[in-house]
């Protein structure tokens, strides 16, 4: 079939698309976009999102990725560290006017009847870049840090993806993730490397996208674990949908810890199990079930190590638990500074404050991560939230509870020696967080609860946060 970029408003064959993407780049380098500049590309998931990409990678521009809905602040900090040239958003994502924005729907009618003139994409001069990529990941600890890709290291690491999971030409990917992080943007390229159709859904409507991915045939479709869940019971409520999944031939699945449960489901329902796989925005894609290894995360891909560790730094034996390490040619090039400046990430064997084993046939298990909160698709640092939170004058302990359907439910335990009404510091949050961190409910204490040591008790914050969570 020929490779087309399919969305519910169009369909365009791949070598059309990549035409408008190369007028495009003719309309950044005419707004003084030029080799090596950083642009700051703010949008949700689109075909002029894609196109934008393509564009900026063909003139060879510096990307530094940012997620739609983060807060203006922090875009405003990211866009002054990493010194822009440019900021592209979406006509509504939120940012500072003083950023002077450019919206993507300004560079498709600045593209429109514009002659082509160059005779291909050419990604060559972005690939040789030691900043091709700058894409912001929050840590366990300080504030969100961004990290620094070579261009060419990034797809040859999606080369080794494809390769591992068997992605090919008469594929039709579907998926259902932003666009804007290591997962999505792996996935999209991915598309454009093999030369594959990739449909473009609204991935926040899972009705919507089962439907689109019946009419274009979708082969293989990338999601979360909470979006698996959520389809699942779509399908078990309107068993019309069921057949929308009939061309299905991978479900593949990451970003957050996968219970067997769900996969069990899978299998009894689709009779594929879902394909879970391992990686970071630092190091890149790591590990990766296949349909001939469909066994945790799976084996590392070619040219990669993993090994698993305990406290000293000794490594363990296959199935005893540790912290996962690995050794890549695929690692970032190292953070950015605050001056913007590379600080050279060390060569070697990378720590990834991940818990995990690896069994006898190097198939590597993943625990999770001491903190980690998974929701919506992303993976967040309940401590770099109360950080955040504070820095607007909100004293926060930010509490997370396991829900099946909904992924984790942030409470915010907040401290106010006045007391005041929940939803005065409800809105107080919303204001300082982006939707993705902000709280399921609010909680207000005169003090926080404190431990033998003096230290904020979150255990027994915990225990309020379930107490006040009960029907």
């Amino acid at each position: 079939m020929t490779a087309s970029i399919i969305s519910p408003e169009s369909v365009q064959t791949l070598e059309a698309f990549e035409q408008d993407a190369l007028r495009t780049a003719a309309v950044l380098r005419e707004r003084g976009v030029g080799l090596g500049e950083r642009v700051m590309l703010k949008a949700g998931n689109s075909t002029a999102w894609l196109g934008t990409l393509l564009g900026l990678m063909h003139a060879g521009a510096s990307i530094v990725l940012v997620d739609q809905r983060e807060h203006v602040e922090t875009t405003t900090r990211i866009a002054q560290r990493a010194g822009v040239k440019a900021v592209l958003v979406d006509d509504d994502a939120p940012i500072d006017p003083d950023l002077q924005p450019v919206t993507l729907t300004e560079l498709l009618m600045a593209t429109a009847g514009r002659p082509v003139h160059d005779r291909r994409l050419d990604i060559d001069a972005w690939g040789d870049l030691d900043d091709g990529l700058i894409m912001w990941t929050s840590g366990s600890t300080g504030a969100p840090k961004g990290a620094v890709k070579s261009g060419r290291k990034f797809l040859r690491n999606l080369e080794r993806n494809a390769d591992q999971v068997g992605h090919h030409s008469d594929d039709v990917l579907l998926p259902l993730l932003p666009f804007s992080h290591q997962y999505g943007l792996s996935m999209v390229l991915i598309a454009w490397l093999r030369r594959c159709s990739l449909v473009v859904a609204p991935y926040r409507r899972l009705d919507r996208s089962l439907l689109l991915a019946g009419i274009s045939g979708s082969t293989v479709i990338d999601a979360t674990p909470a979006s698996y869940r959520s389809m699942l019971n779509i399908v078990h409520r309107n068993p019309k949908l069921r057949s929308c999944l009939d061309s299905v031939r991978m479900f593949c699945v990451g970003a957050a810890p996968l219970d067997s449960n769900l996969v069990d489901r899978y299998v009894a329902e689709f009779n594929l199990p879902l394909l879970d796989s391992y990686g970071s925005t630092e190091l890149g894609n790591i590990s990766f079930a296949t349909l001939d290894n469909p066994v945790a995360c799976g084996k590392a891909m070619e040219g990669i190590r993993l090994r698993v560790t305990d406290d000293d730094g000794r490594e363990v034996a296959p199935g005893e638990a540790g912290e996962i390490e690995v050794d890549t040619p695929d690692a970032m090039e190292g953070h950015l500074s605050e001056g913007g400046a590379l600080v050279p990430l060390p060569s070697g064997w990378q720590s990834t404050g991940d818990l995990g084993h690896l069994d006898q046939h190097g198939n590597l298990t993943v625990l999770g991560r001491k903190l980690a909160v998974h929701r919506m698709g992303y993976t967040l640092y309940p401590e770099l939230i109360e950080r955040k939170a504070a820095a607007a004058g909100c004293s926060v302990r930010v509490v997370a509870l396991e829900d099946e359907r909904l992924d984790a439910r942030l409470v915010f335990v907040v401290e106010d020696e006045q007391e005041r009404d929940p939803s005065y510091w409800w809105g107080r949050l919303t204001e300082a967080l982006p939707q993705f961190e902000r709280p399921n409910r609010v909680l207000v204490v005169g003090e926080f609860p404190l431990n033998r040591n003096g230290k904020p008790d979150k255990q027994q914050m915990a225990q309020l946060a379930r107490a006040d969570a009960k029907p």
